[in-house]
């Protein structure tokens, strides 16, 4: 497995991970060109931060303040793959939702609507789909403390819309030694987005290559750089997850399937609810979630909430194993068109062992187009092996 592990010890913003992807191998080129049909002509320079190498991002952009369609109009006229475009404008939505949650209904946004948040964001989803990577593995950032002045006056660190954005995501952070914002909202935002899990430590594994990107401040004590890691760790990643538990025997069915689905959109992996005989007889339910570590307390909370139970079981710091994957769109041709469908692949050592096409998509298609879902998603699955290069694998 091809594991891009993102290490912001001295923090983040839009230019320093995208430097950093740069530094590890994504080519210029493209990315560049990604970046020149949004806003304007940026700039690679090769600087040094404490004595480090790394790639510093000129995106040589004027400020301006765009409302949240605007931004997403401009993105989807970039130069990129659909799927860049596509991770470009949930990052926005992520900036755009923590800006109003904190300052309240707003026309024009500040981080969604400058020139520079739509450069580095596109760079950095470009440079991303470029290194190819299939799984992407960010370790604790620093936020940096005290305060810092914005359009708002002086805020305290992380400043109010980059803990917004902390608090939609599961990175883990620590404030680190610095003064200052050492994490800006643009930043926060894209490592929430693109990364797939958290953790303290790396996973076992060879390192093949490391790139770092350097932020604007020359930090006398320690490099104001983001650094990447690409590493090969053979057959499976190794997870950590909690699972909760609680047992219910007075809940509508109806409330336990709304609270399955609540938890899956406040980022539980998985949620479940099995039949059983309880005390005295009594028909119920054991309530099971699958759940990142850190979101933990959180889940836990909504059950006690939801189910009105007293008590959650947490089975601390299970060990699963994670095969890689990806979700890649695939062109399917029908009665004389062409249409995308997004499909998951699943890789064991390199090679692909599932393909599966994301149901709720095939059958939206299919009940608009009057086909029968079945041969639908025969007809997905078979272009996903194909495209994938799989059909003798599987």
């Amino acid at each position: 497995m091809r594991l891009l592990a993102i290490d912001p010890f001295h923090g983040a913003a839009g230019d320093m991970i995208c430097g950093a992807l740069l530094s590890a191998g994504a080519g210029p080129e493209p990315v560049l060109r990604a970046m020149e049909s949004v806003v304007h002509a940026p700039r690679i320079e090769q600087v040094t931060r404490c004595g480090i190498a790394a790639v510093k991002v000129h995106t040589q952009a004027g400020q301006a303040h765009r409302s949240l369609e605007e931004v997403v109009t401009i993105v989807r006229g970039a130069d990129a793959p659909a799927e860049v475009i596509t991770r470009a404008e949930r990052i926005f939505s992520r900036i755009a939702a923590a800006e109003e949650s904190v300052h309240g209904k707003m026309t024009h946004f500040h981080e969604v609507g400058a020139d520079d948040a739509i450069a580095d964001v596109i760079g950095s989803c470009m440079a991303l789909h470029l290194l190819a990577a299939d799984r992407v593995m960010v370790l604790p950032v620093a936020t940096g403390k005290g305060t810092v002045r914005c359009c708002h006056g002086i805020l305290p660190v992380p400043a109010p819309a980059t803990a917004a954005i902390l608090a939609s995501g599961e990175l883990l952070v620590y404030s680190g030694d610095a003064d200052g914002e050492q994490l800006t909202p643009t930043g926060a935002a894209i490592l929430s987005e693109i990364g797939d899990e958290t953790g303290r430590d790396l996973p076992p594994g060879r390192i093949i290559k490391t790139g770092y990107g350097a932020g604007d401040r020359e930090d006398p004590e320690s490099p104001n750089v983001l650094r990447v890691i690409i590493m090969d760790c053979q057959g499976l990643s190794n997870d950590t997850v909690d699972i909760l538990e609680t047992n219910v025997d007075d809940v509508p069915g109806e409330v336990i399937g709304s609270v399955l689905s609540l938890v899956m959109e406040k980022g539980a992996r998985d949620a479940t609810a099995i039949p059983l005989l309880m005390k005295k007889g009594r028909p119920g339910y054991l309530v099971r979630i699958i759940s990142p570590v850190t979101l933990s307390p959180r889940l836990s909370e909504i059950l006690a909430r939801e189910l009105g139970t007293l008590g959650i079981r947490v089975t601390p710091a299970v060990h699963r194993f994670v095969a890689g994957r990806c979700i890649q769109d695939v062109e399917v041709s029908i009665s004389g068109g062409t249409f995308l469908f997004p499909v998951k692949y699943g890789y064991i050592g390199g090679e692909c062992y599932m393909v599966k096409p994301e149901f709720s998509v095939v059958e939206k298609f299919a009940r608009e187009y009057d086909l029968p879902v079945r041969d639908l998603l025969s007809l997905v699955e078979k272009a996903g092996k194909r495209q994938a290069g799989a059909d003798k694998g599987i």
